[in-house]
């Protein structure tokens, strides 16, 4: 018996993703949100026909673009949650209840239980705020090279470290903790003498801390020990990666960043419109 693919997909703010079963694998893939026509044509030529769930706030724009295709928009949050579980589950680890913090364009962080959710806040910092920042004070827009720089940089020469506060006296709390992000920068310092790899770093760590603190006290209003990050701004960022779990666990927290997490809400909407466990049997 053939079976019918299905596809999921998420419209983002940076990135559409979409996600496919054939009922034997999942294709994963992800397009930026400015190079939709080149979605577009790898869909018709990859998926010309078959139902389609949509998710994310560019849902509707991207569905107006294939009146021809039968189309569900599906709730971004609920996909998203639902997604997560799912790669969770795939990765053989599962973590529930636990909070949810869905780092794309923005942030929103969302409490799961089981096959409740429950959204708890939300802020404007981001992979937005890494990209535009970062574009701001380097003049680099490229993703892959501001990724590339951040590996090089030094906080310290931007951000204002515990220990420089106290100046060699011991301090209350560990010194290369953050006591400023972007408070070592002196007037007399000139832009000239400022590496776009030490200012990358720091943008990549302002967004760390914030999304990390966020979570942190989020989990311990809800009493949860378990803090699963997903979302673009991870891939294919490994400061990200790493300023977020240390940050976590210093925090006494346990941070999962899913492999495959910025596809959750692909997944997701897949889900919602049919079971994998059922399509795949």
């Amino acid at each position: 018996m053939t079976v019918r693919q299905i596809a999921g997909i998420d419209a983002g703010g940076t990135m559409i993703k979409i996600a496919i079963s054939d009922g034997k694998k999942l294709t994963l893939k992800a397009f930026p949100e400015r190079g939709e026509d080149h979605f577009l044509e790898w869909l018709h030529r990859n998926y010309p026909e078959g139902f389609i769930s949509m998710t994310g706030g560019g849902a509707s724009c991207l569905s107006a673009q294939l009146p021809e295709r039968q189309i569900q928009i599906v709730p971004e949050f609920q996909a998203s949650c639902t997604g997560v579980q799912y790669l969770l589950h795939q990765e053989r680890d599962s973590a529930d209840p636990l909070i949810l913090t869905n780092v794309g364009t923005g942030t929103s962080l969302h409490l799961v239980k089981g096959e409740k959710n429950q959204r708890l806040t939300g802020t404007g910092v981001g992979g937005g705020t890494i990209l535009g920042l970062s574009a701001l004070l380097t003049g680099i827009h490229d993703f892959s090279r501001l990724m590339e720089l951040s590996l090089q940089g030094k906080r310290a020469h931007i951000d204002l470290t515990v220990a420089a506060v106290y100046r060699g006296h011991t301090p209350p709390i560990p010194g290369d903790l953050t006591a400023s992000n972007f408070g070592n920068v002196s007037e007399k310092v000139e832009k000239a003498a400022t590496a776009n790899a030490d200012l990358i770093a720091s943008v990549i760590g302002l967004v760390a801390e914030t999304i990390t603190t966020l979570s942190v006290l989020a989990a311990e209003k809800e009493q949860v020990h378990r803090i699963v990050y997903i979302g673009g701004a991870f891939s294919g960022n490994p400061l990200l990666h790493r300023l977020v779990r240390n940050y976590s666990r210093f925090c006494h927290t346990e941070p999962m960043i899913p492999e495959n997490g910025q596809f959750s809400g692909a997944v997701g909407a897949l889900l919602m419109q049919r079971s994998l466990n059922q399509t795949e049997s």
